[in-house]
C-alpha cells in the first residue's frame, strides 16, 4: 500500500508517519519501481502500536523503548514493567498538576461573577496581578494565582 493509503488505514496524517520514519519509529518501507513507499501490513500494525502508546501519553523515548523490547520477543519484560511504572508516576504527578490547575482557574473565575466592563474584571486584574510578581510557578503568594503548567 502507498502512504497515502496507510494514513487512511491508521487515521494518521502522512506528514506524521513520515516523522515517525524520520524518528526511527517506523522501519522505512521498500520503494516500487516509480519510488514511491510500499508499505506492508506490519507497517499498519506498528503504526498502530505507536499510535496507541502515544494516545497513552508516552513520549517518543518511551515508544521506542517499547518498540525495541517488541522487537526482541525473547527478552525480559521486567524493563518495560518499569517503563509503564514510571510512566504512571509521570500520569499522577499531571494528574495533580492539573487539579490544582483546576482548582486556581475556579478560584480564578471567582473573582468576576458578573458582566462588566472590562477595566472591572477580577479575573484581568488578577491575571495581570499573577503576570506582574514572578513568584515560582506551581506557588501561591499573596492571594494571587501561580501557573503550574509550565510545560
Amino acid at each position: 500500500m502507498k502512504i497515502g493509503d496507510l494514513a487512511k488505514a491508521s487515521s494518521t496524517p502522512v506528514e506524521t508517519i513520515r516523522y515517525y520514519e524520520r524518528q526511527g519509529l517506523m522501519p522505512m518501507p521498500a520503494r516500487s519501481e516509480g519510488n514511491f513507499r510500499v508499505y506492508e501490513a506490519s507497517h499498519l500494525e506498528r503504526l498502530q502500536f505507536i499510535r496507541h502508546c502515544r494516545g497513552l501519553d508516552m513520549s517518543l523515548d518511551e515508544v521506542r523503548e517499547l518498540l525495541r523490547f517488541r522487537d526482541a520477543p525473547e527478552s525480559d519484560c521486567g524493563d518495560v514493567n518499569a517503563l509503564l511504572d514510571a510512566h504512571i508516576g509521570h500520569v499522577s504527578t499531571r494528574i495533580r498538576e492539573l487539579r490544582a490547575l483546576e482548582r486556581q482557574l475556579k478560584e480564578l473565575r471567582q473573582r468576576c461573577t458578573d458582566a462588566r466592563s472590562a477595566d472591572r474584571c477580577g479575573i484581568l486584574h488578577g491575571l495581570s496581578a499573577a503576570a506582574q510578581e514572578k513568584t515560582p510557578v506551581g506557588t501561591k503568594a499573596h492571594g494571587h494565582l501561580r501557573s503550574v503548567h509550565a510545560h
